[in-house]
C-alpha cells in the first residue's frame, strides 16, 4: 500500500514537472511535437447568445445559411464536437411539447420558430463528423425578474407564487433544486430529445442552487420527518438525484452525459451544491466532467496547472474522462481576478495552445472545449490578439 502511494505520488510530480517544462522557452517547433491525442474530443460551445446573433431576426434561408457558415469554420479549424444550447431559459429552439419556444430565436416566447433548429444543426453537423451535445440549463428560467415575458404554455407559468420556483432581485428566475415536480420536468425534457433527436449526449453547465434560500421550506419538511442530512449535505443530495437520474436515463439511449461546472471546486460546495468530487469519484453520475478551468497560468489565486491537477486527481474511474473548459473570452482582455497574473491574457498571444498541450499530459484527459464561438470566429471580439491566438492554436490542431 505504501509503495502504491508513492508510485502515484512520483507519476503526480513527473506529470507536473513535465507539463511545466512546456512553458520553458524552447524552439517553437518543438511546441508541435507533442504526442497526438486518440479520439481527442475538440468542443466549441454555442451558446443562446449565438443564436440571437446569427438566428433571430433573419430569414429562414440567412439563418441557415449562417449556421452552415458557423460549422464550416468549426471544421476547418479541426473541432469536432459542440456543446449546443438546446434550454437556457425553460424553453426550446425546437418544437417542443413541454416548453415554448426560446426568445433567443423568436420575438415571443411561444411563438412559432422559423425551422427546427435543433434538427437542422445535427444533420449539418453529422455530415461533417461533427457531435453535438444538447446543452440544458436544468433551472434558469430568466435571466431577469420580469416574469411578464413568461408565457403562459411554459411549464414554469402555473409554479409562480409557489416554491418551485423562486424570483431572486437582481439575479433573475429559477426552478428548485429540491422540487420532485421541477426533477421530474427536468428528465421529461431530456427525454423528449433523446425521443426526437440523434444527439451524441446531453450537457448541463454549472447552474445549479441559485441562491441559499430557495429550499428553506423543502428541508424543514424533510427535517421534520426525520431526515438527518446536514443542510449542506441535503442541498449537495437533492441536485445529485437529478445527475444520478439523467445519467440512467441518458444511458439507457446510449448517448453519454457530461457537466461543466465552475472551475473552483471550493466554490461548487460552498454555493453551488454540485458534488463534483461524487460525480468525479463514483459511478453511475457523469462520462466526463468538463470544469471551466478559465484562469491563466499566472493567475495568483487559482493557476491553470495546478487547477486542471487537481480536477484530474479527483477522478477515480477510467472511464470518467476530463475535458478542460478554456476562457478563450479572456483572450486579449485584463483578468482582475487572476491579482498578481491580471494581465497574462493581454501580454501573451498563445496561451489557449499551451494549455491544451498541458491537458494532454493529465491522465484523464480526453480533449478539451473552447468558450466560446463569437469569441473565436466573431467580428465583434476580433483583434490582433485574438487573431493571433487563434493562428497559433490552429497550428496545434492540424499537426494533432
Amino acid at each position: 500500500m505504501r509503495f502504491k502511494k508513492c508510485l502515484v505520488a512520483v507519476t503526480i510530480l513527473v506529470t507536473a514537472i513535465i507539463i511545466i517544462s512546456l512553458f520553458v522557452p524552447k524552439p517553437s517547433s518543438l511546441t508541435l511535437e507533442f504526442p497526438k491525442i486518440q479520439d481527442e474530443k475538440k468542443a466549441i460551445f454555442v451558446s443562446y447568445i449565438e443564436y440571437q446573433d446569427y438566428i433571430k431576426n433573419q430569414d429562414i434561408r440567412t439563418a441557415k445559411a449562417n449556421l452552415i457558415t458557423m460549422l464550416d469554420n468549426m471544421e476547418k479549424l479541426g473541432f469536432n464536437m459542440i456543446i449546443a444550447h438546446v434550454r437556457s431559459f425553460s424553453d426550446a429552439v425546437y418544437p417542443s411539447k413541454l416548453f415554448p419556444s426560446s426568445e433567443v430565436i423568436v420575438n415571443k416566447e411561444g411563438d412559432e420558430l422559423p425551422f427546427d433548429i435543433l434538427e437542422f444543426i445535427i444533420k449539418e453537423a453529422h455530415l461533417r463528423q461533427i457531435e453535438i451535445h444538447a446543452w440544458i440549463n436544468p433551472y434558469r428560467i430568466r435571466n431577469s425578474t420580469n416574469i411578464d415575458s413568461i408565457s403562459k404554455n411554459n411549464p414554469c407559468y402555473k409554479w409562480l407564487g409557489s416554491n418551485k420556483l423562486k424570483v431572486i432581485p437582481n439575479k433573475g428566475i429559477f426552478y428548485n433544486p429540491a422540487s420532485r415536480e421541477v426533477r421530474a420536468l427536468v428528465l421529461e425534457g431530456i427525454k423528449e430529445i433523446l425521443d426526437n433527436y440523434e444527439v451524441d449526449g446531453i450537457h448541463f453547465d454549472d447552474y445549479f442552487y441559485p441562491d441559499h434560500e430557495i429550499d428553506r421550506d423543502n428541508y424543514a419538511s424533510y427535517i421534520n420527518e426525520g431526515g438527518k442530512l446536514s443542510l449542506t449535505d441535503y442541498r449537495l443530495e437533492e441536485v445529485n438525484k437529478l445527475v444520478r437520474a439523467t445519467y440512467e436515463l441518458v444511458h439507457s439511449y446510449n448517448k453519454i452525459f457530461g457537466i461543466s461546472p465552475e472551475g473552483n471546486i471550493d466554490n461548487n460546495y460552498a454555493s453551488n451544491y454540485a458534488d463534483t468530487k461524487r460525480w468525479m469519484g463514483e459511478k453511475g453520475y457523469i462520462d466526463y466532467i468538463m470544469p471551466q478551468i478559465y484562469f491563466g497560468f499566472l493567475n495568483e489565486r487559482k493557476p491553470f496547472l495546478k487547477t486542471i491537477l487537481e480536477w484530474n486527481s479527483y477522478i477515480k474511474l477510467d472511464d470518467i474522462k476530463l475535458l478542460p473548459a478554456l476562457a478563450f473570452y479572456k483572450t486579449g482582455s485584463k483578468d482582475n481576478y487572476a491579482v498578481s497574473g491580471s494581465t497574462e491574457w493581454q501580454d501573451n498571444q498563445n496561451i489557449i495552445m499551451k494549455q491544451v498541450i498541458a491537458s494532454r499530459g493529465v491522465s484523464h484527459y480526453m480533449g478539451f472545449s473552447l468558450f466560446r464561438y463569437d469569441y473565436i470566429f466573431g467580428d465583434r471580439y476580433k483583434t490582433e490578439t485574438t487573431m493571433k491566438e487563434t493562428e497559433e492554436l490552429l497550428k496545434l490542431l492540424i499537426h494533432s
